[in-house]
């Protein structure tokens, strides 16, 4: 008796030839009349991870919940000989309890040489009413081109898997000269939305903002990986205050008071674990103990102490994705720290 291997991709749908998409596309939601086809964006997830593919698809089945979208999930490895494979599938989700609403999936699995294949297979499959938002997992490669990018509305990256973030973010620079209309958003910045919410409404205190232009110190803790993030939250603090960066750590503020930086980095930290800033006699502080939901926010100074929980940011890529996708918006404030923070790197 013989057995039929097992496809390790068979979750990714049906099957199909690359000529033949459009066709099974029609063919799939010709299928069952209750299926309404629901898109606001072309979403690209594109990975070089080996298994990247099967876990972006699980991705998009919790995303396209609230983000309708064609999805086109993308996988390379370059390392085998040359092939391009490619599946179809729909992700529905019932509304009003009656009738199913559903973005279709596309996923394309390119082995061995690929640059021009990846570009054409891609822009090919496109749904060109649609903006899109290309998220790129792992670190930039040759892959990523100014052709590339000249399509893209939104260009989502994690800098905080990067070896060299300075030489990340030049290429994206470079790749995107002419495309000045494009958003780059960087994973590690959304990490620290709630922090930046938490500190600039502690200093709606009238006893922070008295104490505001006498801090001399800034304490950062972050988790091994998130150094980025600790950067990122650090430069936004300089840039909104105004103040100049000295280098080693040393800020100076317009009338030339300085402000000493120490970041810290433990593994038992939550990804950004405190932000703290002192001044004498009063401490304004962010907290968050490794996996809380939530952050602590406090006041002290002498006998005034307050304290106030607020929700913590998300963990997992595809939930600071899933914020992204809900915000929108131009990202100016990341553009207007991003100067800083790659001095700071």
């Amino acid at each position: 008796m013989t057995t039929t291997p097992t496809d390790e991709y068979a979750e990714l749908g049906k099957e199909v030839p690359v000529s033949q998409i459009d066709h099974e596309l029609r063919a799939l939601w010709e299928q069952d009349d209750a299926r309404t086809n629901a898109s606001l964006m072309n979403l690209v997830v594109y990975t070089e991870r080996r298994g990247g593919l099967l876990e972006n698809s699980r991705i998009i089945g919790d995303l396209a919940r609230e983000n309708a979208c064609r999805a086109i999930l993308v996988e390379i490895a370059r390392e085998e000989e040359t092939s391009l494979r490619a599946w179809i599938t729909a992700h529905c989700h019932l509304s009003d309890g009656r009738k199913s609403v559903c973005s279709e999936q596309i996923a394309f699995r390119l082995t061995g040489r690929v640059t021009g294949r990846f570009r054409n297979t891609v822009f090919s499959h496109l749904n060109s009413d649609l903006p899109l938002i290309f998220w790129w997992q792992g670190k930039l490669s040759e892959v990523f081109t100014e052709r590339l990018a000249s399509v893209m509305d939104r260009l989502i990256v994690d800098s905080s898997s990067w070896a060299d973030a300075k030489a990340g973010f030049a290429r994206i620079a470079e790749a995107t000269e002419g495309n000045t209309a494009l958003v780059v958003q960087d994973l590690a910045w959304t990490r620290c939305w709630q922090y930046r919410v938490g500190i600039a409404g502690l200093f709606d205190d009238t006893v922070a903002q008295a104490a505001l232009g006498g801090i001399a110190g800034i304490r950062i803790c972050h988790s091994p990986q998130n150094r980025n993030t600790a950067l990122q939250i650090l430069a936004w603090l300089a840039v909104q205050a105004g103040w100049k960066h000295k280098g080693a750590g040393v800020f100076e503020t317009r009338d030339g008071h300085r402000i000493t930086a120490v970041i810290e980095s433990s593994p038992d930290s939550a990804p950004l674990g405190l932000v703290e800033l002192s001044s004498p006699g009063t401490t304004v502080r962010v907290s968050r103990e490794k996996g809380s939901a939530h952050l602590l926010r406090e006041i002290e100074s002498g006998d005034y102490k307050v304290s106030s929980l607020s929700p913590a940011d998300p963990e997992a890529a595809e939930s600071l994705v899933a914020q992204q996708l809900s915000r929108g918006g131009k990202n100016s404030l990341f553009l207007k720290v991003l100067p800083t923070f790659l001095e700071l790197l």
